[in-house]
């Protein structure tokens, strides 16, 4: 009797042990693919469709700049090694032909998107506008105020577009708390202002296709330091 109790004991110890590995090696395999697994970016491209955003001069519009400058970013992230959602890939508003509010409904799908996606960052680009100066220029990261990574990316995006970009006065970032994005974003979000479109010699460049470029890399650029992942190499 004993001798059975005895064996009965150590096959039940088996069996937890079989249980115990078998589990742990189910833990295991999700981490090894959980770090393998390209991180996830979202870019939206602000405005589109009946939604022009800023207006520069003769009579730029903004939002065809922030779709071109995104489109160039997804490929240059996906170049990189990342995973990249859109909010939109066209001249489309994310919202219903017959929405009462159109612009509320555009800027809720949007956040809602940010929330099924859930990305590691977003990146929201855009275009400024001041009129009441033409010689203001220069790009401009805006973060919510109390978020501590959104100021890290902000800071990190902020200062690859003044190097990269040869700023010749150099805007800082900006907190801000009224921004819709930025108040309602369920995760890490900057809104990137890539340079004022009331500026005839900045507008000019940022309707280029090599300057659009180039504003894309140094936001790349910005995102992997924030990330601290290292693509000197292969950009060299």
């Amino acid at each position: 009797m004993k001798k059975f109790r005895k064996y009965r004991m150590e096959m039940v110890m088996a069996c937890l042990l079989l249980v115990s590995f078998y589990l742990l090696s189910r833990q295991a395999a999700v981490v090894s693919v959980q770090m393998n697994f390209p991180k996830l970016i979202l870019i939206d491209p602000g405005h589109g469709e009946d939604d022009p955003g800023m207006i520069g001069v003769d009579g730029l519009e903004e939002k065809g700049i922030n779709l071109a400058i995104s489109l160039l970013l997804k490929s240059e992230l996906e170049t990189r090694g990342y995973s990249v959602a859109m909010t939109r890939e066209t001249d489309k508003g994310l919202y219903d032909a017959s929405a009462n509010n159109k612009k509320a409904q555009d800027m809720q799908r949007r956040i809602a998107m940010i929330g099924e996606k859930s990305p590691v960052l977003s990146v929201s680009i855009h275009q400024n506008s001041y009129q009441q100066d033409a010689s203001v220029h220069g790009p401009q990261v805006f973060y919510y105020e109390s978020s501590v990574e959104g100021k890290k990316l902000a800071e990190a995006v902020q200062s690859s577009l003044n190097e990269k970009l040869e700023i010749d006065r150099p805007r800082e970032i900006k907190g801000n708390t009224s921004y819709y994005l930025l108040k309602r974003s369920p995760g890490t979000l900057v809104i990137v202002e890539c340079g004022f479109l009331t500026n005839p010699e900045e507008a000019r460049k940022l309707q280029t296709e090599l300057y659009q470029q180039r504003v894309a890399a140094a936001v790349a650029d910005g995102i992997d330091t924030y990330l601290h992942v290292d693509n000197r190499k292969s950009y060299s």
